[in-house]
């Protein structure tokens, strides 16, 4: 769907994006972001993609030991309850 509503907005007919946007039920930003992507080189979308799954790699890894960290804390509020 992508690169058909591309190479209607851009190919020889030269549609309008609001034309093509509105025929296939979708935003004129989500066209101009589509352009986007696919305007990069292959090269570039897959460093993109490598990026953004680091990204996501590191945000778990995040959310994780930042728990750690809170059961840490508690733990250590517990214990020193304890030894009074």
């Amino acid at each position: 769907m992508r690169t058909s509503a591309l190479v209607s907005w851009s190919g020889k007919d030269r549609y309008a994006v609001s034309e093509v946007a509105e025929r296939l039920g979708i935003s004129t930003k989500s066209l101009y972001t589509w352009k986007a992507q696919f305007s990069k080189s292959p090269r570039v979308r897959s460093e993109v993609a490598e990026q953004a799954a680091e990204i996501r790699r590191l945000k778990r890894e995040l959310a994780r030991v930042t728990e750690e960290r809170t059961i840490l804390k508690k733990a250590t509020a517990y214990f020193a309850r304890e030894s009074r």
